[in-house]
């Protein structure tokens, strides 16, 4: 898994939206990580911060979501708001159970998504606009 302490407005503008999502997964993942050791060391304000960024991050990734591509919009939405249900109850009871539950449904969404990254081929455009679309203006908020 990718540290992502160092993610630069360059980076995030070289990866495709595909790219910019597993990133953001990645970024969950750690996220929960740190609310979970930090759960084990009663730093319940950092845990707290953590899983909020969490369900920030399922807000976005739900905000980002392409209806048009049919029923499995529909499915992510539905588990973005499970997991943003169950990361809510997590927070409330301090659950690290709770919350590796939800971190391994992210595990392997994320798992699932690199697959198919790594199946497709990556289409380059020379017509990349210069400007960040607002799906990767909203990752770059995440990713900082």
């Amino acid at each position: 898994m990718m540290k992502l302490n160092f993610i630069t407005e360059e980076l995030i503008y070289h990866k495709s939206p595909q790219e910019l999502t597993a990133m953001i997964y990645e970024k969950f993942i750690q996220n929960i990580d740190e609310a979970v050791i930090a759960i084990q060391h009663s730093d319940y304000f950092t845990a707290n911060e953590k899983i909020k960024q969490c369900n920030d991050i399922l807000y976005r990734l739900g905000i980002g979501l392409t209806y048009q591509a049919g029923i499995i919009a529909e499915q992510l939405d539905t588990l973005y708001n499970y997991m943003s249900e169950r990361l809510i109850r997590a927070n409330l009871k301090k659950d690290t159970f709770i919350l590796c539950e939800v971190q391994q449904m992210m595990k392997k969404l994320s798992n699932a998504w690199n697959e198919v990254l790594k199946a497709t081929p990556k289409v380059t455009s020379s017509l990349r606009k210069n400007k960040l679309s607002s799906y990767e203006q909203h990752i770059s908020i995440i990713l900082s």
